[in-house]
This record gives C-alpha cells, structure tokens and sequence, in this order.
C-alpha cells in the first residue's frame, strides 16, 4: 500500500494528477517550456490582480506584460491577518496553512491552495527519486525539531507514522541520545537521512569520536539529505566519511516549495517547474547569471495566496551555464539579514565571520557547535559549547584571524555555554546581528 500517497488525498491533495502534471512539464521542450513559463507568469498575477483585495492594493496599477515593473514583496509586507491576505472563495478550513520558522526574524502565517500543495510534494518526491528514494517504501532518519505541546507533538508523531519515517529530536545533542540513535540505526533498515544540517553533522561529529561509520551499522542507508542550515565544505566531508553516504543540500522555503536540489552531477538545480527565480540587485533589476544579488521567486500555481515577487531575504549566485530551463544555484550566500555593519561603515555577510572562525575553532575537536552575535558595531560575541574551555592563545588566533579578515578595533567577546538556543523549530541560527 502507497501509504504516503495515501496521507496526501485524504487531506485533500491529488498527488496522482500532480505527479502527471509535472511529468508533462519536464517533457517540454526548450519553446514549450518558454511559453509555459510567460503563460504561468501571467495567468497567477492576473488571478491575484482580480480576486485578491490585498494583492491588488499591494500591486497599485501595474502592467501585467512588464514583468519588471511588477513590485517586490517582502515577509514583512505579509504580517498581518492571514484572512486580510487570502484570495477570494478561499478560506482556512479548505486551504493549506502553515507558519514559517521565523529562523530568518520575520515569522508569518502563510497558506496555500491545495492543488498548489499537491505540486509542491509531486516536486519534492520527484528530487528525491533521482537518489532512488521513493516516499512510500523507503524509511526516513529525520533529524527534526518537533512542538512540545502535547497536542502539536502527537500530531507531528503521527505524521512521521504516515511518512514511513522515524525523527531523532535537534533539542538534545548530547552523547547519551546519539548513543541511543545510534541504537535505532541499528536495527531499523533506515534508506536516507534528512533533517537540518547542524544536527546532523553533531552526529557524525559523535560518530567520528566513537571511531565509527554508520554504513557498517546500517548497511540499508543510501544519502544524507540536508536542508535549512548552511552546509560547509568542511561539514560535507565529515558527514561522508562519517556515514559513508553521499550529502545532498537541500534548499527550500515552507510557505513556497523546494527550491533547489543537488542533482546526481553534482550542480544545485533550481525548481524551473512550480517556481520562477529571480536574482536582483539593490534597485530591483534582474542581475546576469554569474552576478550576486537577492532571491525573488514567484509561485506559479498558488491561488490562495500571492508569492509574486517574493523577496525570500536570501542573498545567491545562479550560475553562469544556468537556462529558462535548467537554472543552477552557484553559491547561495546567506540572508540579508544577517549583514554585519562595521565601525568604519563596510558591510559584511554574517557567515564571513562563521567561516573564518569555523577553521579555527573546531580544528582540534574540542569545540562542538558555536554562534556569532553582533551587540554593537565593533562587538562580537562567539557563544560555544565545549568540553573544556578555549585557551588564551586560541582566542588570541580567532581575534587576529577575524581582524585581519574584516578590519583592526573590533572586539570579539567569548561565552562558553552548555547549549545553544535553537529556534522553536529546532534550527540553529548561526549569525545574529542586534545592531540597526
């Protein structure tokens, strides 16, 4: 029994149709495509123009055939009543509704219809199958957060019942309950990983402590699927000779789709089928593949709701062999939130400070996970987790390091904690910055 498919249309969602439609799309040709792609882009602002009351005052007087003078939206445009946001004849008890995590510091309410749903797990399974998972057989390791509330937590369970999955919970780290995961590995025939990247490699890091590699423990296992959290070279290493599997990054955003998957040549392949991605500068012109700028995606099938133009706050690349077609994500750089500000004026990506203190920070083992905060233009605290304290020549290395990278005067301040907060989703938010 298809017991996934099965979850799916109970609830309302035709995965069978939506599995049919995206084949008929990926069997298009390169002008097929093209013309599928104006149509899709016309025909959703047309519906939010004529049915969505807060759309059309969003919008203003636009002209539908100039995409470029279509307006960008932003979360913070959505945070107000999801009933003030919805289109006409939609309403909760029939639609698809969710909240983001709030892990890039604008949480909001979102929905979606159900066909567009529907679309968005047809896209998902298809991903995976090019690593031969297939949703209704193989078994899930989730490495996950889950609610607390009793409510929220049996639903979840239940979900992962339905799902043919089994979830570790990302609040507790320790060696203790990787000792008891490391259990489960062994006497369930688990085919792939998925979950946020810092848990996972917290566990091959344990892994790499016990001298061993979970494919002798569990021979079934066929990838590592990571997603919301920044995945380092270093990091991709470690989880390959640790699990003895190949990593695939996973990019996506709950309230639009997948985005991008890692396809078996190795490129990050961006969603061309349900998605419409645009990199923009500052003023909000299309940049040429190669250039950096903001990631703006529209929502081709979503009636329920209007993603048109939706600045998702992530800063990327495509890259330069990237078509209509087949666009491919170089580099996706951070969120533009997380831009650090400093005393002399220059700006820099939160994760510039991540990477630079990452290589020397964790090279001996000692220290397991860690964050950076901004507090004020020149301060900088490094909060860690570790089992013994960092010594003064260490921390001496890590405040040249990052003044020689960055600019002289800065201070950088060190917490040793015995954990780190994590959203209440589970993620961990690597950089902070509390300066306006």
């Amino acid at each position: 029994m298809q017991l996934f498919d099965f979850s799916l249309k109970i609830n309302g969602f035709d995965i069978n149709k939506a599995k049919l439609t995206l084949s008929n799309i990926q069997a298009q040709n390169e002008v097929e495509f093209a013309n599928y792609i104006a149509e899709r882009k016309t025909e959703i602002i047309s519906f939010h123009l004529a049915h969505n009351t807060f759309y059309k005052s969003f919008a203003g007087a636009i002209d539908v055939n100039d995409w470029n003078s279509i307006p960008v939206m932003t979360k913070r445009h959505l945070q107000q009543p999801l009933e003030k946001r919805l289109s006409e004849s939609y309403n909760p008890k029939h639609i698809y509704i969710n909240k983001t995590s709030g892990s890039s510091g604008d949480p909001f309410i979102f929905a979606k219809d159900k066909w567009c749903h529907a679309l968005t797990w047809a896209e998902i399974m298809n991903r995976f199958s090019w690593y031969n998972i297939d949703f209704n057989r193989s078994k899930q390791a989730r490495f996950y957060g889950i609610p607390l509330d009793k409510k929220g937590y049996y639903k979840e369970r239940l979900k992962d019942w339905f799902s043919n999955r089994y979830r570790f919970s990302v609040f507790d780290l320790s060696d203790a309950a990787f000792a008891k995961a490391l259990k489960t590995f062994s006497t369930t025939k688990f085919e792939y990983i998925n979950g946020y990247t810092s848990a996972i490699v917290q566990f091959a890091k344990y892994l790499k402590r016990q001298g061993i590699i979970l494919k002798t423990i569990c021979p079934s296992l066929k990838v590592t699927i990571v997603t919301s959290e920044m995945l380092f070279d270093d990091d991709k290493a470690l989880l390959e000779e640790q699990f003895g599997l190949p990593v695939v990054n996973e990019y996506g955003a709950s309230e639009l789709d997948l985005i991008a998957f890692q396809n078996t040549k190795g490129l990050w392949q961006i969603n061309s089928e349900t998605l419409y991605v645009e990199i923009l500068d500052e003023k909000n012109n299309v940049l040429p593949y190669g250039e950096e700028g903001r990631v703006v995606i529209t929502s081709l099938y979503n009636k329920a709701h209007p993603f048109i133009r939706y600045d998702i706050g992530d800063i990327a690349v495509m890259d330069t062999r990237s078509t209509l077609r087949k666009p491919i994500l170089e580099k996706l750089i951070g969120r533009t939130n997380d831009i650090a500000i400093l005393p002399s004026g220059k700006k820099a990506a939160g994760l510039t400070f991540y990477y630079i203190t990452k290589s020397v920070i964790e090279n001996d083992g000692n220290v397991s996970e860690f964050i950076i905060e901004q507090v004020a233009q020149d301060t900088f605290i490094i909060k860690f987790v570790s089992r013994q304290e960092l010594s003064f020549d260490k921390k001496n290395i890590i405040t040249k390091a990052m003044e020689q990278y960055l600019e002289p005067g800065i201070s950088i301040v060190f917490e040793r904690v015995d954990a780190l907060d994590r959203t209440t989703s589970g993620k961990l938010k690597q950089f902070t910055s509390y300066v306006s």
